[in-house]
């Protein structure tokens, strides 16, 4: 296995015997190889010190579109990491090539103190740009039978505070709990990508966001729990061109957003709305359009009572309106296609154009 390491040198001048440089393994190119800073990239060695050295000097160039390059072939095992912003550049590249893996027993993960739950987090960074056709595993299977509760287990990829941000051509596997996490950002696409996690891994969403805003999901197919969930503070969501299954499909928690071309195949819910039992707010204006059903066993919900655990406060609910299914066709394996719960304090505005059988 070939290792390449970084060096330090003095360099000595003979007028001031103390001035020396630091030369770094990529000194004058805007391209930064992780293998240049140490990192075995054999699966089993800890590579985490590699990747945040090298993060420290994409992060302060200055020069060109730094790209830290994660090369194919190789398998890099990482423990619970933060790359944290903002960096000196507005555009950074991440060029994902080979294969990121989470320790693979629960007992391995080393959490440090910047960092809780979650395995990989992006923060507080402008112009991120992640992608190269390479693969995040989070090698989730023992925290799935360790910890049968979503609030115990680790998110795989996080992405906080985040602007202009772009994640295409990555697969992503096996997460621990969701495998993407979107809170806090702003004006984000992400295409092209592929999400698979074994059917019935429990809590394992495709992508999760919250209080975040302009948000651009397309192309892409997702094998997981709710494929995509949005949760409360989201609003200007735009989802199209999404294969969703077998899972839950699209789960909403609030806020005005749209789905358009969208195929559900095999999955246990369609579009679904689902509201806590006792929230408060509201979800409203959301139009799914142009979805195409093949054999989902839930096609439409609204689920003003949602509960994944028993509670017993129905005073208040969270108020829905505004919602309109247009051109949803399909198949139901289930003769009940449509199931709107909406005991509490009514939904209103509910518009259905749909041919579903």
């Amino acid at each position: 296995m070939e290792v390449l390491f970084s060096v330090i040198f003095m360099l000595f001048v003979a007028a001031t015997p103390s001035l020396y440089a630091r030369v770094t393994p990529n000194a004058g190119s805007s391209n930064f190889n992780i293998v240049n800073y140490g990192a075995k990239g054999d699966g089993q060695t800890d590579d985490s010190q590699a990747f945040e050295k090298a993060w420290h000097d994409v992060c302060s160039a200055t020069e060109g579109t730094p790209t830290l390059l994660i090369p194919k072939g190789k398998s890099f095992m990482l423990q619970p990491v933060l790359f944290k912003g903002p960096c000196k550049i507005g555009n950074i590249n991440i060029e994902l090539q080979g294969t990121l893996v989470a320790p693979e027993s629960v007992d391995a993960w080393k959490w440090p103190d910047n960092i809780k739950g979650g395995w990989i987090k992006f923060s507080d960074i402008n112009g991120l740009v992640v992608s190269g056709g390479g693969t995040f595993d989070g090698q989730g299977a023992e925290w799935w039978t360790k910890y049968p509760s979503a609030s115990h287990r680790p998110s795989a990829l996080q992405f906080l505070s985040c602007k202009n941000l772009s994640l295409s051509a990555t697969n992503h596997m096996n997460s621990p709990k969701n495998h993407i996490s979107i809170s806090k950002c702003s004006d984000a696409s992400i295409f092209n990508i592929h999400i698979n996690s074994p059917e019935g891994s429990p809590n394992t969403d495709g992508i999760d966001i919250s209080v975040s805003s302009n948000i651009l999901i397309k192309d892409s197919l997702i094998q997981s729990d709710d494929c995509i969930a949005i949760n409360n503070g989201t609003s200007f969501i735009n989802i199209a061109g999404i294969t969703c299954g077998p899972g839950h499909g699209i789960s909403v928690g609030s806020l005005g957003r749209e789905w358009k071309v969208c195929i559900f195949k095999g999955t246990k819910n369609g579009a679904r709305i689902k509201t806590w039992q006792g929230g408060s707010g509201y979800a409203r204006n959301i139009t799914f359009e142009d979805i195409l059903l093949d054999g989902a066993k839930n096609p439409i919900i609204i689920d003003q009572n949602y509960k994944e655990y028993q509670h017993n406060c129905l005073a208040e609910a969270v108020k829905v309106s505004g919602v309109t299914y247009r051109n949803i066709t399909g198949t139901s394996i289930f003769v009940e296609a449509i199931s709107l719960n909406c005991d509490s304090i009514g939904c209103t505005d509910i518009v259905l154009n749909l041919y579903i059988y």
